[in-house]
């Protein structure tokens, strides 16, 4: 936070992609673009931003009858659950259906937990190995199966995607700017 705030008082542009802000934090960030672009992101690959884009078009169209789930799996030293990407994905789902993500997330998961709630997101988390990041949008409905997935094989994924983000910000005005801005995606 204290960097960004340096980088938005010498107006340079620059990108964020830490998960797990506060809201304090989120305030802040905004306040800081009033003075500088700021491109901010759960994810900094492109096709983690994509896989969004396109779990917020398919949530639109798809209603409530088909069943969310994000299931998504990281190296066995993770120390988060679900990911921060994980729950972008959430988040998008949510916005596609014009919901809070907040107020329709399946609790985890485990032992008698009555059938699942219509309407609501759920999460599975898987650890192991030495996996960089796979996720995987899931709508379930009755007698298909949509599946949208993402797998990174090389954390160069993530500096290429903030490569090219700072240098799209490096000619836009101050303010606060989304990966999909950078790929020309249409945002909620």
């Amino acid at each position: 936070m204290e960097l960004s705030a340096l980088a938005a008082q010498a107006r340079i542009a620059h990108v964020i992609g830490t998960t797990g802000l506060s809201e304090e934090d989120l305030d802040r960030i905004e306040a800081a673009a009033w003075h500088a672009p700021i491109v901010r992101s759960g994810n900094m690959s492109l096709g983690v931003n994509l896989l969004a884009a396109l779990t917020r078009t398919a949530a639109a169209a798809l209603d409530d009858s088909y069943d969310v789930e994000i299931v998504e799996m990281h190296h066995r030293m993770k120390v988060d659950a679900p990911s921060g990407t994980a729950l972008m994905l959430g988040a998008a789902a949510a916005e596609g259906r014009g919901v809070s993500l907040k107020t329709h997330t399946a609790a985890p998961r485990e032992g008698v937990t009555g059938p699942r709630k219509r309407g609501d997101i759920g999460f599975a988390s898987l650890r192991g190995g030495t996996v960089v990041g796979e996720h995987s949008t899931i709508f379930a409905g009755e007698g298909e199966r949509l599946v949208l997935t993402h797998h990174a094989e090389d954390r160069g994924v993530f500096a290429y995607g903030a490569l090219k983000a700072v240098a799209w910000a490096q000619k836009k005005k101050p303010g606060l700017y989304s990966m999909a801005d950078v790929l020309g995606l249409p945002t909620a």
